[in-house]
């Protein structure tokens, strides 16, 4: 029988982030992560029962990329997931 890896999850750190946190991770204002969002410049918020989160893996590989347009950014991660298969 194979032994099957189980990935623990680091529960310092929560998975989705608020706009507020966004906020802080950016230096900038709330209103500014939602006028960067809007306008495309963040990576695609995740929907939760209502509330709207970013993933904090997801946004850290989008500064690590150099924070590209999210157009810009989905096709990044589009080859990425080709080059994985």
């Amino acid at each position: 029988m194979e032994k099957q890896e189980t990935k623990q999850v680091d529960q310092t750190q929560p998975l989705a982030i608020p706009a507020k946190e966004v906020a802080r991770l950016f230096g900038v204002s709330v209103r500014q992560v939602w006028r960067l969002n809007s306008m495309g410049k963040l990576p695609k918020p995740l929907r939760l029962n209502g509330s709207v989160r970013w993933s904090l893996k997801e946004v850290e590989a989008f500064v690590k990329a150099g924070a590209p347009d999210r157009q810009t950014w989905e096709a990044l991660k589009a080859n990425g997931r080709k080059k994985r298969c």
